[in-house]
């Protein structure tokens, strides 16, 4: 059996959890920059991930504490939805993505993090974005700082999301 190890997530695993992080960051706007927060609306909340697999890796996270998509107000999931598309297509075109990862991890069994509040990945991803340092070397390469992608994400954002 082959063994990929990813360090650089420890702190995430291994944090003290007290109530869901997610609810936390969607009661308190005063913490939007330290939380890396980049949008906020009526149904939910888009944030850099603190953990990210790759550079420019952001979530859609619903205001509603909810553990699954079946309950979830139709009218918040259609929005949520259409709120990943205009992610996807910013991340696209001012990162020069190449392709884009998206994900949903309900529930502990399908490796879910955070299983109390379900939430979006959407990771930009580059031809050759990966390679062997990460395997041999306990090492993650990426190629920006991740408060300038906040910083710059947070500036383009309202162009893609806003209503047309």
């Amino acid at each position: 059996m082959d063994y990929l190890y990813a360090p650089w997530r420890r702190e995430y695993v291994t944090r003290k959890k007290s109530g869901c992080v997610f609810c936390d960051i969607a009661k308190d706007r005063s913490d939007d920059e330290k939380n890396f927060v980049l949008y906020r609306d009526k149904y939910c909340f888009v944030v850099m991930n603190k953990y990210p697999y790759t550079a420019g890796h952001i979530m859609v996270i619903p205001l509603q504490h909810i553990d699954n998509i079946e309950n979830l107000n139709e009218e918040c999931w259609l929005h949520i939805s259409l709120m990943v598309k205009k992610c996807v297509t910013m991340l696209k075109k001012e990162f020069n993505a190449d392709g884009v990862n998206l994900g949903m991890n309900i529930g502990k069994g399908a490796g879910a993090g955070i299983a109390e509040h379900v939430h979006y990945h959407i990771m930009p991803r580059w031809i050759g974005d990966t390679n062997f340092i990460t395997t041999i070397a306990d090492t993650r390469v990426f190629s920006s700082d991740f408060e300038k992608i906040y910083k710059r994400l947070k500036k383009d954002i309202n162009r893609y999301v806003r209503d047309n």
